[in-house]
């Protein structure tokens, strides 16, 4: 089945983006309009982040969204064949800020959200940069089409450290120095061990580990937006946040994180991923407050 699917995704990536562009439009009918893929927890989550829009503003909001997430779908199989020359045209960052903390002899975290088009962001950094550079990701169920996105994200060498194993994927890195970037804005499995913050008008729940880790070995922060410049062309933006995480409060570095990341989905809100049922847990301030030292991730 692996193959099959490589095979079939592969005869997509030769075609142009032109047309590629062109069945993304397609799709974003299909998804929207006639299978309604998690339509309604779409407007949902925009009605309850933008309360003062009308409906029918939000209804084109969320139509943006979904052209910009099939457009993620093509540009992600266009990766199978284009080239790095190619990328570098399209993807736009200015990695002076990671250049510096290698010469210092330091590692360094990477905070970003779900922000369109992650997956060029990876392959445009793994080439840009003097460190190994790891990603957290969490493996997808089906296996075939699991193997698939791994062949995409290592294939310029990016080392994938699978979430759900992040204590022995982390073992071969102690003690040198790496580039790990994590998507901060997942929805964490288990709310009483969270870091709660308003964030879209609710109280939202967000992993420990990132920061916890980042203040056991005072690794540097950089959080990272990437910006859609045009269909196409995307520009991203790294800000050195924490220096030494391990002179910050607990859940300080969590906090600055939320805070950046709602400001940039507010400047172009249908890049994020509003398809995420990303508030499946509610806020109970007696059982979910932030609780210190509860968490930490290796």
């Amino acid at each position: 089945m692996y193959y099959i699917i490589l095979a079939f995704c592969y005869g997509i990536s030769i075609l142009p983006l032109w047309l590629l562009y062109l069945i993304s439009d397609g799709l974003c009918f299909l998804v929207y309009n006639v299978l309604g893929y998690r339509r309604k927890v779409v407007l949902d989550n925009l009605r309850q982040a933008f309360p003062g829009k009308p409906e029918a503003e939000i209804r084109q909001l969320a139509k943006k969204f979904y052209r910009n997430l099939t457009d993620m779908m093509v540009e992600t199989i266009k990766l199978l064949t284009m080239s790095r020359r190619s990328l570098v045209k399209r993807f736009d960052c200015d990695l002076s800020v990671l250049h510096q903390l290698y010469a210092q002899g330091k590692s360094c975290q990477l905070h970003l959200g779900h922000n369109f088009n992650w997956e060029w962001a990876n392959l445009f950094c793994m080439q840009g940069v003097p460190y190994p550079f790891l990603v957290v990701f969490m493996p997808i169920t089906n296996k075939a089409v699991n193997r698939m996105f791994i062949h995409f994200r290592e294939k310029f060498g990016t080392k994938l450290i699978p979430a759900n194993d992040m204590r022995n994927g982390m073992a071969p890195w102690v003690g040198k120095q790496y580039l790990l970037a994590l998507v901060a804005d997942q929805n964490p499995g288990n709310p009483r061990r969270s870091y709660w913050f308003p964030f879209l008008n609710r109280m939202t729940a967000f992993y420990k580990g990132p920061e916890m880790n980042a203040r056991r070995f005072n690794i540097p922060v950089v959080f990272a937006h990437i910006k859609k410049v045009k269909r196409g062309y995307y520009k991203a933006t790294l800000t050195l946040a924490f220096e030494e995480p391990r002179r910050e409060p607990e859940g300080r570095i969590t906090e600055a994180f939320v805070q950046y990341l709602e400001k940039r989905i507010l400047e172009q809100p249908e890049t994020w991923v509003w398809s995420h049922r990303r508030w499946k847990h509610e806020y109970h301030p007696q059982e979910d407050d932030l609780r210190p030292g509860e968490e930490e991730v290796s």
